[in-house]
């Protein structure tokens, strides 16, 4: 222990830790400022440069990047009333009106304090957690590793989204994407159409960036905005930093509320935020200003957010069973390094426990002191619209898609499951949900197979597992009667007046692929396909009972269209399949004259036709990108999809 502990901070003073730690600080920080991203999209660009790397210095830069994602993303909440993700929704409404009000500048410094404090409790907390939880990971068996994964299964299902039924449904269904592939206990192949790229699955990076970078993008494209309209912070950074310090016990209580609810698998951030923010109301004795610019209402969601990280890391490390989205990316990125969360990282990775625990505090301290310094810059570089970065994300976007396998295959995958995920956004089922069953989907599978093969069905009987059954029915119990609630950042809520052919074509297409499932995996042997059969048939189950509720009752809470068309001014949003268009087009470029030229004409065009910029500052910003990207693929030794023109004629460097 004592041993651990000491290389653990060596390690953690070196030079090199603290470079990729701060490397990972500053990824994280542009990442959040960045509406569209988030955590998990950028986490996901990073996954393909992660494999094979140096344990100890690819953490750092995850954890980096995973710690201040929360902090950043106050910058457009604050400043345009747009989430930079959804930690920080609950932000906007008091955060946002101060910043109307001309007080940006004491939101942001009150924000960044809390979200400093916040993620130094969060470190904290995590650091008891392992100390006193060690002997109890140690002693779990591999029935009571499958009950957890279940248990994480069921609240990832009953608490995201707006229904229930939903959510299981989407946790089923990710289920099904992770057991594409090889069964692990026969090497059959499942659900792999004959194709020779689904041998091994479905890459994590193609489908975390397919369920959250895709379609946050083309959301605020559609919405034509800018990522600020306030030019003026204002003054007050460091009376909003004196009263983060007034409000220490608002500060207190809704960390040790953020690290229980990111514990909890499923939740994340963004249920973090509105608990946070319902508690700041009411244990205030005045609540007259929430919502119209009360500082309380700042501090406590932002100090939860952060702290959020620290809770969602416990199961995650301890048992392998990630705590948000974000965290089922993390736990896939250890896994690729050769980590093995759980019992394998108490018993071989002590060290590395104690190095993440460590960089995620030192990481908060740094993130939230750069925002502080780089405040007003920022707000500046705030004014430039989105329509002229989105070419620039979409094309870093297919970059990393391509990097997961370096495969063609890669950029179609990565469209059709953007698709996809658009439309799971759009009627209201749980993306969250379906990534982090995806992500469980082998150790369960694992877990099924080493239960059955070493107790039998004898391991039900035994007192741990008993115990998580136990949590599971309460689970389900409480999640059944919690009611659905209303958007408050909507004044008629998402829940909107159904349009109900396009999402009954989408709840067909559901039911078709759990049905073709269990058509493909029937011929197979019991081992290979008692995992897929039993997730579609449970999924089918849910989907039933969704399609009889939505033809015989439909409620709003269980059937919306979150993404009703609606005008904006006097200029209607565009629809989807548009910005489907464009980024087929860019796809289609590539196909014809290769990775760096069709980054060029697509980047030209988008800017010339979207953007309406000048011929020559489009050319300029697409031979730019295409210069970075030839330069950064000859350091690196990356190679780019090829085109039509590449195969019939030899191109010199970097157009080869």
């Amino acid at each position: 222990m004592q041993s651990d502990l000491f290389q653990a901070l060596l390690t953690l003073f070196s030079v090199q830790h603290l470079l990729f730690l701060v490397g990972g600080v500053l990824l994280g920080l542009v990442v959040g400022f960045l509406p569209g991203l988030g955590g998990i999209a950028a986490l996901s660009l990073l996954l393909p440069f992660v494999y094979g790397g140096n344990p100890t210095l690819v953490l750092p830069m995850m954890i980096g990047l995973l710690a201040v994602t929360n902090t950043s993303d106050t910058f457009p909440a604050v400043l345009v009333g747009i989430p930079g993700t959804s930690s920080a929704q609950a932000t906007i409404l008091d955060g946002h009106a101060l910043a109307r009000q001309g007080e940006a500048a004491r939101a942001l410094g009150a924000a960044f304090s809390a979200s400093l404090l916040g993620g130094l409790f969060g470190a904290l907390v995590l650091t008891l957690a392992i100390q006193f939880a060690r002997p109890l990971i140690l002693g779990v068996g591999f029935g009571e590793q499958l009950m957890l994964v279940l248990l994480a299964l069921t609240m990832v299902g009953m608490l995201t989204g707006v229904s229930p039924i939903k959510g299981l449904a989407m946790c089923g269904l990710g289920l099904l994407f992770g057991s594409v592939g090889a069964a692990p206990a026969t090497a059959e192949e499942r659900l792999t159409f004959g194709l020779g790229y689904l041998e091994d699955g479905i890459p994590l990076v193609i489908m975390g960036l397919a369920m959250f970078a895709i379609p946050e993008i083309i959301e605020v494209l559609r919405k034509r905005n800018t990522i600020s309209s306030v030019p003026e912070l204002g003054s007050g950074t460091l009376r909003g930093f004196a009263e983060t310090l007034k409000h220490k016990w608002l500060v207190v209580r809704t960390s040790s509320l953020g690290v229980f609810i990111g514990a909890l698998p499923g939740l994340g951030g963004s249920v973090t935020n509105w608990v946070a923010y319902a508690h700041a109301m009411q244990t205030a004795k005045d609540r007259s200003l929430f919502g119209k610019g009360d500082i309380r209402g700042v501090i406590g969601p932002e100090a939860s957010n952060n702290a959020d990280n620290g809770g969602a890391l416990i199961p995650t490390l301890m048992f392998g069973i990630p705590g948000s989205a974000s965290m089922a990316l993390f736990l896939g990125a250890l896994v690729l390094i050769g980590v093995e969360p759980g019992i394998g990282m108490m018993e071989r990775h002590l060290d590395l426990t104690y190095i993440i625990i460590w960089s995620l505090a030192i990481a908060n301290v740094i993130g939230a002191g750069i925002c502080l310094v780089l405040a007003k810059p920022i707000a500046r570089l705030t004014l430039v619209p989105f329509v002229l970065v989105a070419p620039f994300m979409i094309v870093i976007i297919y970059f990393a898609a391509f990097q997961a396998t370096r495969a063609w295959e890669d950029l179609i995958a990565l469209f059709v499951l953007g698709i996809f995920g658009m439309y799971m956004k759009r009627f209201g089922w749980s993306r969250p949900a379906l990534l982090i069953g995806f992500v469980l989907a082998k150790q369960l599978d694992a877990s099924v197979y080493q239960s059955i093969q070493v107790y039998g069905m004898s391991f039900l009987q035994r007192g741990g597992v008993q115990i998580i059954i136990a949590l599971i029915v309460i689970s389900i119990f409480v999640a059944a009667r919690v009611k659905p609630h209303r958007d408050p950042l909507s004044a008629d809520g998402p829940h909107a007046p159904v349009n109900k052919m396009p999402q009954a074509i989408f709840l067909g297409l559901l039911i078709a692929a759990c049905l073709y499932t269990v058509y493909d995996v029937w011929r197979l042997n019991f081992l290979a396909k008692v995992f897929p059969l039993s997730a579609a048939l449970i999924t089918l189950l849910m989907l039933g009972v969704a399609s009889f509720t939505f033809l015989r009752h439909r409620p709003a809470y269980l059937f919306f269209d979150a993404e009703r068309e609606h005008a904006v001014g006097d200029k209607p949003v565009a629809t989807e399949i548009h910005f489907q268009s464009w980024i087929l087009g860019f796809i289609a470029a590539i196909g014809a004259v290769g990775f760096i030229l069709g980054t060029f004409v697509y980047i030209t065009a988008f800017m010339r036709v979207k953007a309406g910029v000048r011929w020559h500052w489009a050319l300029a910003g697409a031979l730019g990108a295409a210069l970075v990207l030839a330069g950064f693929g000859h350091v690196l030794a990356l190679s780019y999809p090829r085109g039509l023109l590449q195969i019939a004629t030899e191109l010199p460097w970097p157009f080869d």
